[in-house]
């Protein structure tokens, strides 16, 4: 029996000083009142609309390492009953405890994968794979660390192919140059991603239309299953009601 699969749509939550912000090559604007300041209500709207997830990133964490978003991590991940993916800050086994004990269902992990694998290959021995994802934020086929600021000199197709060796099976793919502009998705890199290592990849950065939606859903078979969608929500580029298209079961395989 052939089982028609669809796109996991997920709606991101930005944080900054505990605020909903926009961010635009990495970048993440403050006072956009257009967005709505309060992450939890935020939460509540997207889980009201039907989304079946919600990825949140912390731009204080991933910038200061601050963990001073943390209540309002709980807050969402007590408000809402869907699971809660986090970004942002996560550099060493402690961090990743105190994130974990807050509600969160998945940690993606960028820096700490890069810069302290020792510490990162304790973090991934203790959650696993379906804890513990990597985000591959990438400028110019290299990879950057510490919220998207630090070039690395590492190209992401070997990272992605020496994670995907010690048991990873899931990337979020961003080119940082696309994230926030709403002038189209780099899907090659995700494509380049998902044929080399094997894994499933969640594309995200540069969605503005359901055609764009579309074009990810055409790839689902090649490994591409999901995709976050940031600003193009929230300036109502499209009804969010027609867009979540994924059973409530298996969100995690």
């Amino acid at each position: 029996m052939n089982i028609h699969r669809f796109l996991l749509v997920i709606p991101s939550i930005d944080i900054k000083d505990g605020k909903t912000v926009r961010v635009v090559q990495g970048i993440p604007e403050l006072n956009c009142a257009e967005y709505g300041n309060d992450p939890v209500e935020m939460a509540k709207l997207w889980r009201a609309e039907n989304s079946k997830m919600i990825h949140i990133v912390d731009f204080d964490g991933a910038i200061d390492h601050s963990h001073k978003n943390l209540k309002i991590i709980e807050k969402i991940c007590s408000s809402v009953v869907i699971p809660v993916e986090f970004s942002g800050g996560i550099r060493n086994l402690d961090d990743a405890k105190v994130v974990m004990d807050s509600g969160v269902s998945r940690m993606a992990i960028n820096t700490m994968a890069i810069e302290n694998k020792k510490e990162f290959d304790r973090l991934f021995q203790l959650y696993g794979p379906t804890k513990v994802v990597i985000c591959l934020d990438i400028i110019d086929e290299e990879l950057v660390t510490r919220g998207r600021r630090k070039k690395t000199g590492i190209n992401y197709i070997g990272f992605a192919k020496e994670m995907a060796e010690i048991g990873i099976d899931r990337f979020i793919v961003t080119d940082v140059n696309r994230n926030g502009l709403l002038q189209g998705p780099n899907i090659q890199y995700s494509l380049n991603i998902a044929k080399n290592s094997n894994c499933k990849v969640t594309h995200s950065g540069g969605i503005r239309n359901k055609d764009e939606l579309m074009d990810l859903q055409s790839l689902i078979n090649e490994g591409i299953d999901s995709v976050i969608v940031g600003r193009a929500f929230y300036e109502n580029r499209f009804p969010c009601q027609k867009l979540w298209r994924v059973a409530e079961s298996g969100i995690f395989n």
